[in-house]
């Protein structure tokens, strides 16, 4: 019997049309009590119209050793038109 819950990250939106923002993690059974105990923990304090919870082994990121993921190119020849071939007319 497995007796380890589940981690829920939490994100709670203060008001509608802002965003979702990262306030904390809760451990629980399954999402609907995540919800739930999210709600008790986050929401007495803050206002909140909105919670996600996400489970925390669902979140993927970018690993610290790999810096090629953020290198930025200045390669930009595709903005350039003539990197893309086009008919010398167009037809109707």
């Amino acid at each position: 019997m497995d007796t380890q819950w589940e981690t829920y990250e939490v994100f709670h939106q203060s008001k509608r049309g802002e965003p979702h923002e990262h306030v904390g993690a809760v451990h629980a059974p399954d999402p609907q009590m995540a919800l739930h105990m999210a709600r008790d923990q986050f929401a007495r304090r803050l206002n909140c119209v909105s919670i996600w919870v996400v489970r925390s082994k669902d979140v993927t990121m970018t690993d610290y050793q790999d810096g090629d993921f953020f290198a930025r190119t200045t390669d930009k020849s595709y903005r350039d038109p003539k990197a893309f071939e086009a008919p010398d007319k167009l037809h109707k």
